[in-house]
């Protein structure tokens, strides 16, 4: 898997599993900012629509990256 790899969102070419750590870090920082989202008094519809949409696209990114 070492030899693998793909493109970043920033255009960056990455070792496969670089990506993945990347992208796992991603969806742990937008899972913490979804519950500092709804744990607010009065919780923003649309950033939380926002977050979820960006947490599962990196799912389903990271889902494609691992069943190669």
């Amino acid at each position: 898997m070492s030899d693998l790899s793909v493109v970043s969102d920033s255009g960056e070419k990455l070792p496969l599993n670089q990506r993945i750590l990347s992208l796992q870090e991603q969806h742990s920082q937008l899972e913490k900012a979804l519950a500092e989202q709804e744990a607010r008094p009065m919780p923003d519809s649309l950033a939380i629509a926002s977050l979820k949409r960006r947490k599962l696209a990196i799912k389903d990114e990271l889902a494609a990256l691992t069943d190669r």
